[in-house]
């Protein structure tokens, strides 16, 4: 099956302070971090969201079909791209402590024949912005949109997802608190 890889740039990062896209990590941004990890497993990336992030050294950026409609937007455009029959998807600010996860997700959406397989942490949260979307899910997805349903979770719900459990975190960065948890526990790694 034909893959490809997307990252959400669409927030606004109003609990951080500061575009979370951009906070300095190893050699570069946060940003171009997960972006490396999304086009080792699914083999080519690309960024949706804000326009302004064109300007992302060698990533294209497709901007939001319906900007200011949350990260089911982002995942209609994706989806929407026809690049793929399973799109992984994942947001610009989660970390996944464990190595190849991205490949697992999609090695699972391929072997199970689910719409959608999410991420599910050693903690028992689900990560529906960590996850693999079939292209068969598009259809479900607009027609949430159209309906003004924009509770990620609720859609994740009516399409079936597969959960997916992973051993290790995933860190959520919405806070400077939240940076600063993940920056002491991988010394920047």
């Amino acid at each position: 099956m034909r893959t490809a890889g997307f990252v959400l740039v669409g927030g606004r990062s109003s609990r951080m302070g500061r575009d979370k896209a951009l906070l300095p990590w190893r050699d570069g941004t946060l940003v171009e971090g997960i972006a490396a990890h999304v086009r080792d497993a699914a083999g080519n990336v690309a960024l949706v969201g804000r326009p302004e992030f064109s300007e992302v050294p060698f990533i294209e950026c497709i901007p939001d079909l319906r900007p200011g409609f949350g990260p089911l937007s982002g995942i209609e455009t994706a989806l929407a791209t026809g690049r793929g029959e399973l799109n992984l998807i994942h947001a610009c600010d989660l970390f996944v402590s464990e190595h190849g996860w991205l490949k697992k997700l999609l090695e699972a959406a391929e072997t199970s024949g689910a719409k959608c397989v999410i991420t599910m942490d050693g903690d028992g949260r689900l990560h529906p912005l960590c996850a693999v979307y079939h292209s068969d899910c598009l259809a479900e997805i607009q027609k949430a949109l159209d309906n003004n349903q924009l509770k990620l979770m609720d859609v994740v719900e009516e399409l079936g997802a597969e959960r997916l459990g992973l051993s290790g975190a995933v860190w959520n960065l919405n806070t400077p608190e939240d940076w600063q948890v993940l920056q002491e526990v991988t010394n920047g790694r």
